[in-house]
């Protein structure tokens, strides 16, 4: 894993800067300002700094590039079941004492309150003495399985472990990080940084979200599509509002939810509320003429019928519309789901809608559930990116910028 900081004028320019230098895949981690120091320091720019971090490795990581789903079925579990972390395999069970440090839950929340001082501290070392350090820790051989440095190194491993399936993380994802960390710790590894490395590791996972962003050209058509009682109709209306209101931007709502009329009627009330235009959609030439009509808009926004993933033949009008509408218009499709739907049930509904748009994720009602892992669980098993979270009903304020890093925190066990 490659780590490194860049300081421009602006946050954009500092990622076009780690992007020439480390290429397209890089994932931001941290983003400050940087305070000047000197004699006329007030002079002086203000600059902006941001960590990057780029993961090395081939292979499965390149699985969910360019934001397309990635959905080849998990094998059959039977024939082939998830590795799980069994400590009892390598000390007995008996030895390990849940109250002992460091596995108190404490200890780790101190812990991850100060990741961002150990990652500065890791970044400010000079290039040199980190390279003499990891070939250093490489040259070292692990602790002897019976040692008490192992042993307290696996029940920490454990804790983050049971914290990650506390959080319903799907097994499969949590054994594949703790089993990474295991494998490749040497002796005299701290506690703190085997938790910066796994805490990186599921930060570069996530990836950074997708913001919504104007069109190159014409107005972009954005769909929002999603099984009912997610808040799919409360969600447009959240974006529309920080569109509309809070950037200044032309924005048009269409509805191609004939099936329920109190959708409709609940998304024209949000409409004139905004003050912008709104339609129903019945017919695809109704949707063609409206791209005329609103072509000098900067977004126009669709909500969908909102129906079960088992339901064939509404899914399939969806993508009707979709498909026509990406031949005359750049378009984006956002799946909306739920935090509080069971996993397996997610799985359905990805792959539900998978053959219809290389989609991205908006989770809704995080507010209603004390378990992220479903969005850990959701975005490995898709590779789709992720890009708003919702937390309430509020509009517009319940809505948010996917963010990895408070996420991961949370996910191991910290508090926001």
């Amino acid at each position: 894993m490659i780590i490194k900081k860049f300081q421009a004028k602006t946050e954009a320019e500092a990622i076009e800067q780690a992007k020439a230098e480390l290429g397209a895949d890089i994932v931001v981690m941290n983003v400050r300002d940087v305070k000047k120091k000197g004699f006329l320091s007030f002079l002086r720019p203000q600059l902006t700094e941001i960590t990057v971090a780029l993961e090395e490795e081939d292979g499965a990581a390149s699985a969910a590039t360019n934001g397309k789903p990635n959905m080849a079925p998990p094998k059959n579990p039977a024939a082939s079941p998830p590795q799980r972390f069994q400590l009892g395999d390598i000390i007995p069970e008996a030895k390990i004492n849940a109250d002992q440090s460091p596995k108190s839950s404490a200890v780790l929340e101190e812990k991850l309150d100060s990741l961002q001082s150990l990652l500065e501290q890791q970044l400010s070392r000079p290039e040199e003495e980190k390279e003499n350090k990891e070939n250093k820790e490489n040259k070292e051989e692990s602790p002897p399985p019976g040692s008490k440095e192992n042993t307290e190194m696996l029940v920490f491993l454990r804790l983050l472990y049971n914290k990650m399936l506390d959080n319903e993380i799907n097994e499969k994802y949590a054994n594949q990080i703790i089993d990474e960390v295991d494998k490749n710790k040497n002796r005299g590894t701290a506690f703190d940084q085997a938790l910066s490395h796994i805490y990186q590791k599921m930060i570069l996972k996530f990836e950074n979200p997708h913001v919504i962003t104007p069109a190159a050209q014409g107005p972009k058509v954005i769909f929002f599509v999603g099984p009912t009682g997610v808040g799919k109709t409360t969600t447009i209306a959240k974006v529309a509002s920080r569109f509309s209101v809070d950037e200044k931007n032309k924005v048009a709502l269409l509805t191609t939810d004939t099936y329920r009329i109190a959708a409709a009627e609940q998304l024209k009330t949000y409409a004139n509320i905004l003050e912008v235009p709104f339609k129903v959609i019945y017919a695809q030439e109704e949707i063609e003429q409206a791209m005329v009509e609103f072509a000098d808009y900067d977004y126009i926004i669709v909500d969908t019928a909102g129906h079960s993933h088992l339901n064939k033949a509404q899914r399939k009008d969806v993508a009707m519309f979709i498909d026509e509408t990406g031949r005359i218009a750049e378009t984006e499709v956002y799946l909306v789901v739920s935090a509080t739907t069971k996993y397996r049930d997610l799985i359905k509904i990805a792959e539900s809608y998978k053959d219809m748009a290389d989609y991205k994720l908006i989770f809704t009602k995080l507010d209603e559930t004390e378990t992220l892992g479903n969005l850990f669980n959701l975005k490995l098993y898709t590779g789709a990116c992720l890009s708003y979270v919702t937390c309430g009903q509020n509009v517009p304020d319940d809505i948010e910028i996917f963010n990895p890093q408070k996420t991961v925190k949370m996910l191991l066990g910290g508090k926001i």
